[in-house]
């Protein structure tokens, strides 16, 4: 017993009264979001509804203290020394293309380096690409081992190769192993390195300690972590987020405006040009508040738990190729059926009402490093758990799973 009450748990979220049929394993995409969110999100309209920072009006006035109450949350529940070093974004995508396109010319020069691993999504490998090849800035990849984890020997080899940047995933979201980012920050700036973490499934396995971590940026999406879409974090140092150029201006960002000259305004709002997601930021900030009622170590524990019964319900069925290292994963399953499409894997549950991704998830290189050493030539099917996923909801996706390789091997 892990002393978590998942019923309870469950019964904050209208979706699974409204759609009781449904199994749900498809949170590395996305959370379901608590009442307590959906209703801080629907006060917001009915009876705050303003713009920040400008109005003379009090339900301005009013806007903005929520507005600016959510950024006190999220930087006191990432530990961040001042509620400026968050920034609003729309998700962690734009938070990684800002910190790409904000440090070409500031820190990164023509032949300078940017280290990244074989497990990035899209959204840090891309931004990079985008803003920096074409400037003659070079990208390495730290390769995996045999069992699909980070080559640590690699990635020290590589540092010595003197990086500007690091950036690399807290979490991945394809195969669901945890990386040793604590140590992978300190190695990097011993290294002289700028640390950019994306930590879009690293923020929902547990709180990032920004003091302790010790990172430079850090970003992540409010919907991995239980909020709402649309709203995401930029999380830096002062003086690194000072450093970025602007990716998006005008509104608040301002400070004074001329056709010679402009300049912008202080922290946070330089980097928060025009009208913020402010119902996503207060739904965020709801989302946060509510999380911190339950103990984090049980959930964890409760998502073990359930790991352990998939993987142990995997092992019987004859055709799995699972991608997966069950150790140091976070909740996460790549898996195929041999010599099948995941495409056909993931509709074959999905008409048993069973809710995963199927494809190559946002990280074509790792499939294609993959397919090279043999396995995942089309891709996985993804299985991802959460704290409101049950055993009974683990055995019917086993029992579908089975059903499907049966259907598709006969």
């Amino acid at each position: 017993m892990t002393g978590f009450d998942v019923q309870q748990f469950r019964q904050h979220f209208a979706f699974f009264q409204q759609q009781p049929d449904w199994v749900y394993l498809d949170n590395a995409a996305t959370m379901h979001k608590p009442d307590a969110v959906i209703d801080a999100v629907s006060a917001f309209y009915q009876r705050h509804n303003s713009n920040v920072h400008r109005g003379a009006h009090r339900l301005s006035q009013q806007a903005t203290a929520q507005f600016e109450q959510a950024r006190a949350t999220v930087a006191g529940y990432i530990n961040a020394r001042n509620n400026h070093e968050v920034i609003f974004t729309s998700g962690a995508t734009a938070a990684l293309n800002q910190i790409a396109f904000g440090l070409m010319h500031t820190v990164l020069q023509p032949g300078d380096r940017i280290l990244l691993t074989q497990l990035e999504h899209h959204a840090n490998i891309v931004p990079w690409q985008l803003h920096c090849q074409r400037y003659g800035i070079i990208i390495d990849v730290v390769p995996l081992t045999a069992e699909h984890q980070l080559d640590m020997v690699a990635y020290q080899q590589l540092l010595q190769l003197k990086p500007k940047v690091v950036s690399f995933s807290h979490i991945s979201n394809v195969l669901g192993h945890i990386q040793p980012v604590a140590e992978m920050v300190r190695q990097a700036k011993a290294a002289g390195a700028i640390t950019v973490i994306d930590g879009a499934q690293g923020i929902v396995y547990q709180p990032a300690d920004m003091q302790q971590l010790d990172c430079d940026f850090y970003v992540f999406s409010g919907h991995k972590l239980y909020g709402p879409t649309g709203i995401g974090v930029l999380y830096g140092k002062s003086q690194w987020l000072e450093t970025l150029t602007p990716i998006f201006a005008g509104g608040e960002m301002i400070d004074s405006v001329s056709f010679i000259n402009t300049t912008f305004n202080k922290l946070p709002f330089r980097l928060e040009a025009g009208t913020p997601n402010i119902a996503g930021a207060i739904g965020l900030s709801a989302a946060i508040d509510w999380l911190q009622n339950y103990n984090i170590a049980q959930i964890i524990e409760h998502k073990l738990l359930l790991l352990k019964a998939f993987y142990s319900g995997l092992s019987a069925i004859k055709g799995i190729d699972i991608l997966s290292l069950p150790v140091h994963n976070a909740g996460i399953v790549a898996l195929n059926v041999d010599g099948q499409h995941p495409a056909d894997v993931a509709e074959l549950l999905n008409q048993q009402h069973i809710a995963v991704r199927a494809g190559q998830h946002c990280a074509m290189p790792l499939f294609s490093y993959l397919a090279q050493h043999n396995s995942a030539q089309h891709g996985a099917v993804r299985c991802s758990f959460a704290a409101y996923n049950t055993l009974d909801e683990v055995n019917r996706c086993l029992l579908a799973l089975e059903q499907a390789v049966e259907i598709l091997t006969a």
